[in-house]
């Protein structure tokens, strides 16, 4: 009997779908109580051909189809498809201790919770200075907020977010299943719906994952720039500014606050002080941290260079992002 559905949504992932199952497979939890689901979204790599390879030795995996290519899609189809009592979203740019699934499991039954997740730490494939120096951004509180999955918590805490959650399967019958319009953040709104309709969520520091992030800038931008532009239609699509959390906008008031007095400046020059003290406060305070982080694996410059891609990108994207709601208002979209 099938106690455990895994999700995992991939669209092309050759380079890292391999060290995804092969971690997954590695798990001491018993494989005849476990379903692997694939949904993949029409990927034009390799990455279907090395889940083949995987069907072919493991009955319990299956590979489905989605034509729609975005994320929360391939969850509903996976959770449409799931036979297990619980489901749990896995993310193919991780990596998965042997006890992952056994800890969740042993959680749940403590804590009666409708959703559980643990802490990430983000590392990187190919080690350069450039690629470690993302991966330190992206795990500091000024890269990434009060985002506590990312920065560690102690214990057991309630939270409003996780990722790669485990969820009984009957929560989605209950709050609902994932947001379709929601290109990105649909994890967050759904775990906000939850939240907002009386339900729990827990963060467990002993429960940890690697999560391998991008390891160029200009990676690092697309990938942030859509972030950013997604939290702004996140907001419009829900009808509420509670789908997200008040560090989702800090990069759009920092860019304000530069594009703001620039604008204003037309009326009087003195606007263009507040645009100064903004910038020279923001980069005293990144070249700082950097320095505290910098050491033999990095260099300042790229830390430097890694925390304003992540700021500048996301707050450009939510920035586009108010824009496109307008547009959206215009025309009458919903």
């Amino acid at each position: 009997m099938v106690e455990i559905s895994v999700i995992i949504p991939v669209l092309n992932e050759e380079k890292y779908i391999v060290s995804c199952l092969d971690s997954v497979l590695a798990s001491d939890y018993d494989k005849s109580k476990i379903e692997i689901l694939i949904v993949d979204g029409v990927s034009s790599d390799n990455t279907r051909v090395l889940v083949d390879e995987y069907i072919k030795e493991y009955d319990f995996i299956k590979l489905l189809a989605n034509p729609d290519k975005i994320a929360p899609v391939s969850m509903n189809i996976g959770i449409q498809e799931a036979k297990g009592k619980y489901v749990i979203r896995l993310d193919a740019h991780a990596s998965y201790p042997r006890d992952y699934f056994s800890k969740l499991m042993h959680y749940h039954q403590k804590l009666d919770a409708d959703n559980i997740g643990g802490i990430i730490k983000t590392d990187v494939k190919d080690k350069t200075l450039k690629s470690n120096a993302i991966k330190k951004v992206l795990s500091h509180r000024l890269g990434v907020g009060n985002s506590d999955f990312r920065v560690g918590v102690e214990g057991i805490k309630s939270v409003d977010t996780v990722p790669f959650g485990c969820y009984p399967k009957e929560v989605f019958q209950k709050y609902g299943v994932y947001d379709e319009r929601l290109v990105r953040n649909q994890d967050i709104e759904l775990n906000k719906r939850i939240i907002r309709n009386g339900g729990k969520i827990y963060l467990i520091s002993d429960i940890r994952c690697t999560y391998y992030s991008r390891e160029h800038f200009i990676d690092l931008s697309k990938n942030q720039y859509q972030n950013g532009f997604w939290n702004v239609l996140t907001a419009y699509y829900t009808n509420t500014i509670s789908s997200l959390s008040l560090r989702h906008f800090i990069p759009l008031f920092f860019v304000l606050s530069l594009l703001l007095p620039l604008l204003l400046s037309w009326f009087t020059i003195k606007f263009l002080w507040i645009a100064f003290f903004s910038l020279v406060s923001y980069l005293s305070l990144v070249i700082i941290v950097s320095f505290r982080l910098n050491n033999t694996d990095t260099n300042l410059l790229s830390l430097v260079k890694a925390f304003l891609t992540l700021h500048f990108s996301y707050g450009l994207g939510s920035f586009m992002g108010i824009f496109s709601v307008f547009k959206k208002i215009i025309k009458g979209e919903k």
